[in-house]
């Protein structure tokens, strides 16, 4: 088997390295040397490293463009271009045959340092449209796949092709009793878990931590409340769960899970979707994002797979409303979702991907 080298970006948030995170192990099948590029001290470091430590990890700088005013927006450039020369020695010293970027501010010197070097580029959009760091790359990709179809609406059309989600084989490993053991919950009650990414949702987090009482008449409750948010007073109740963030165990949680409420990170729900776990999404408002999030919820209310609560409309009364208008429709959510058609597997992914390689 010929050895090739290959490079995977992506960062920011785990959204961001997921896919990458699901391909590893099916590039190294294929015999594929695996190299990362990074920031030096995202999320992606810590999970690239958990999860793969023979994967070589080189962290660059990267700069963030913002939307609205910041006195970083006139140092970030500089960073840019300190990272774009950084990726650019790592090119040299690896001669990668593409590199694969999965979106994320750092993905972008990255994509400029390939281009440079004269490497085929393959992008991955998991959102509705585009995001703003996909966007800068997009004039130097070889090709780029999408989830959603109606993505393909903003890119050249002769270089994007839809290819649906792509979920992690880890994911049809799950177990909903090492989930239900793993809460020490006995079991009795269905069980909600609620997550709000990644990084956290002090939103989703209040609300549940408001209504938690309440909450715990009818449901277990398994809480993802992000990095730095676990609140030590709230440890030892019956019936209640708090995780910072989890990596391998995420499986068996999803797994053990009856009802979810989660934002609308593209990956998130189309692993609730494959699951076919009714989903109550609070998509984070288009005042503190590019919307892409209320676009994701939407059009999966739409095809009939979540019920949406917009996180403008959200009080402890309308979420409690929500919560049992899910339950009363859960068999209609998981019907739909049930006709879905299958995701894509890793490992067809790769082959999309090497296509491209020179």
């Amino acid at each position: 088997m010929r050895q090739k080298n290959i490079i995977l970006t992506g960062g920011g948030t785990a959204g961001h390295v997921s896919l990458n995170q699901a391909i590893i192990p099916s590039l190294q099948q294929k015999g594929y040397d695996v190299h990362y590029i990074g920031s030096k001290d995202g999320i992606e470091k810590e999970i690239i490293a958990d999860a793969f430590p023979q994967v070589p990890y080189y962290g660059i700088a990267s700069g963030k463009f913002r939307r609205y005013f910041s006195i970083k927006n006139f140092t970030d450039p500089f960073r840019v271009l300190q990272g774009v020369a950084q990726a650019f020695r790592i090119m040299h010293k690896v001669k990668p045959s593409v590199v694969f970027s999965k979106g994320g501010f750092v993905s972008v010197p990255v994509v400029i340092a390939a281009k440079l070097a004269n490497i085929p580029i393959v992008i991955h959009e998991s959102d509705v449209t585009p995001g703003l760091a996909n966007k800068i790359a997009l004039p130097f990709a070889s090709h780029v796949f999408t989830v959603f179809e109606e993505t393909l609406q903003h890119l050249p059309s002769d270089r994007s092709t839809c290819t649906g989600s792509i979920i992690r084989s880890s994911l049809f490993l799950g177990d909903r009793e090492k989930g239900i053991e793993r809460c020490e919950f006995a079991g009795e009650k269905p069980i909600l878990l609620v997550m709000g990414g990644s990084q956290g949702s002090k939103l989703l987090n209040d609300i549940l931590r408001d209504n938690l009482t309440k909450l715990l008449q009818k449901f277990d409750v398994i809480h993802l409340c992000g990095k730095g948010n676990v609140d030590n007073n709230l440890f030892g109740i019956a019936g209640y769960k708090q995780f910072d963030y989890v990596t391998d165990e995420l499986s068996d949680l999803l797994y053990a899970a009856d009802f979810i409420v989660s934002r609308a990170g593209s990956n998130a729900i189309f692993e609730f979707l494959t699951l076919h776990k009714p989903m109550l999404l609070i998509p984070l408002s288009a005042n503190q994002s590019r919307g892409d999030q209320v676009l994701n919820a939407n059009l999966f209310e739409k095809q009939g797979f979540a019920a949406v609560l917009e996180e403008e409309a959200l009080t402890a009364e309308t979420f409690l409303q929500a919560l049992k208008q899910l339950i009363a429709q859960a068999p209609q959510y998981i019907e739909r979702m049930a006709d879905t058609q299958p995701p894509k597997t890793p490992e067809e992914m790769v082959e999309l991907i090497v296509q491209y390689e020179k």
